[in-house]
């Protein structure tokens, strides 16, 4: 009963960090206008993302437009956008693999073992996922904040930490929390089948200690010959 729970729980965590990495992928909060010192003007709002640039006014009306060469990105967004895109289509093969791994899918066969194997590959790869996930997040992040902090930048192009490198964390924990549940899983599975495995059974001990127990032999007077005694 608890191996079934800890596949729903990595199944659940697992599918909410792969809807996460495509919103992550998608979204254009990666990095913000940042309101510093002379750039006060709080009426307009710039996002950078992977795929496009918007612009917001008064919280009103927001225009949004796509880049129109990946050489127009900064080399961090341009790697970004491969590892994100990496990252959403591991997602999604780990989520199948771990649903053809489950105990309640018949199409993969009755075969314990071999299901267990398959959610052991689901759980690395989420693992897998989830650093490839956190690679841009932080580098991003890094380059915002070494800029926000550097005095030769331009205060109008410093820029803070959007709502989506905070999205691109969670999901990152979620995908290795996913992967670690599925592999202490298969390691509760391998543990519990060795250990079954090891005990013998009591009939198997009963016949042993029998088959092993001398039958004694009782001399008769009357007859001259030895006879054997079952106890």
């Amino acid at each position: 009963m608890a191996y079934y729970g800890l596949q729903i729980a990595g199944l659940i965590l697992g599918g909410i960090g792969m809807v996460g990495t495509v919103a992550v992928t998608v979204m254009p909060q990666w990095r913000v206008s940042a309101f510093i010192e002379s750039n006060i003007v709080v009426f307009e709002n710039l996002w950078e993302g992977l795929w496009m640039s918007c612009m917001r006014h008064a919280n009103i009306r927001m225009q949004c437009k796509t880049y129109d060469s990946l050489l127009a990105l900064t080399p961090d967004l341009q790697a970004s956008r491969g590892l994100m895109c990496a990252a959403s289509v591991l997602s999604f093969f780990a989520f199948m693999i771990a649903i053809l791994g489950m105990k309640c899918v018949i199409c993969t066969g009755n075969n314990e073992q071999t299901k267990s194997f398959i959610l052991l590959t689901a759980g690395v790869l989420f693992v897998l996922t989830g650093i490839v996930v956190l690679v841009p997040v932080c580098w991003v992040a890094n380059g915002i904040i070494r800029d926000f902090y550097n005095p030769v930048v331009n205060t109008a192009q410093k820029r803070e930490l959007g709502e989506a490198l905070y999205l691109g964390c969670m999901t990152a924990l979620l995908l290795i929390a996913a992967g670690t549940i599925f592999c202490c899983a298969f390691c509760c599975k391998e543990k519990g089948n060795r250990y079954r495995y090891s005990i013998p059974s009591y009939h198997t001990a009963h016949k042993s200690y029998h088959s092993g127990k001398k039958t004694p032999s009782v001399y008769s007077k009357s007859t001259g010959h030895l006879t054997t005694v079952d106890f």
